[in-house]
């Protein structure tokens, strides 16, 4: 089954989601930065919320939860290793396990690297995954508490999902991304095209997420450290991948 997805600004530079089944009615929120904006699209969806999908405990994607169950009454699935420091949970997942949204079945995802307990979500039929901190529109989440090797390997596998996948992440975050891309990956014409759509998208307030998965592998250098342009760029010539793609992290965190 397709699931109907909403895209929700929220705080200053997130973006929450609500995905609904219109068969049997049943609505997911993907992460709550914050109540309102998802209460008010329910709203105007007419959409009875039936669950609460978390990715990680940072506050800027759970902080709204309390006042949205109080408002919406639904069950929160989260992932069992990092049940110790998220929001009250229902359901509590692992790598590999299955959630049904109505009739929608979605697959968790393990993607340490941004924190040790990130998940996430992909839902195959509606070729739709939800990575929040993970994989960005042309970037990737910061390595706070796993490894360069995790964060590596987490993207590895968002990657060698169908790239007609849609992903949609945590944070409109794609014009500063594209500015550090181009450092990285100056000579990818894929690339200077879209850092001119994401420019002119931002200069009238659209958002730039969520994108697809077949534009991040022709564009996020995050996703292209095999690449033999990117690499010798960086002279990095032969380089494992893995070790390619720290130094490109690296250089962001200083950017």
């Amino acid at each position: 089954m397709t699931l109907e997805i909403e895209t929700i600004p929220c705080l200053s530079d997130n973006y929450a989601y609500l995905a609904h089944d219109p068969d049997t009615g049943m609505t997911a929120a993907i992460d709550v930065p914050e109540a309102a904006p998802i209460l008010a699209m329910l709203d105007e969806k007419e959409w009875l919320l039936s669950h609460v999908l978390i990715t990680h405990h940072h506050a800027d994607h759970v902080d709204g939860l309390p006042e949205l169950l109080e408002n919406a009454p639904a069950r929160v699935i989260g992932a069992a290793a990092d049940a110790h420091r998220l929001p009250p949970l229902d359901i509590a997942v692992e790598d590999g396990d299955t959630i049904i949204i109505g009739n929608a079945t979605g697959h968790v995802m393990d993607v340490p690297g941004h924190t040790v307990g990130h998940i996430a979500f992909h839902f195959p039929e509606s070729a739709a995954v939800f990575t929040a901190d993970s994989l960005m529109a042309l970037g990737c989440g910061r390595v706070f508490e796993g490894t360069m090797e995790q964060m590596w390997d987490s993207l590895s596998k968002l990657a060698a999902l169908p790239p007609e996948t849609t992903v949609y992440s945590g944070h409109e975050y794609t014009q500063a991304n594209a500015k550090f891309a181009l450092t990285i990956d100056p000579d990818n014409p894929a690339l200077t095209s879209r850092a001119a759509a994401v420019d002119a998208a931002r200069a009238k307030g659209h958002p730039t997420v969520p994108s697809k998965l077949s534009e991040e592998l022709a564009t996020n250098p995050f996703l292209r450290a095999a690449d033999p342009a990117i690499q010798a760029n960086l002279d990095m010539t032969g380089k494992d991948p893995a070790e390619v793609f720290a130094e490109i992290r690296r250089r962001k965190d200083r950017f």
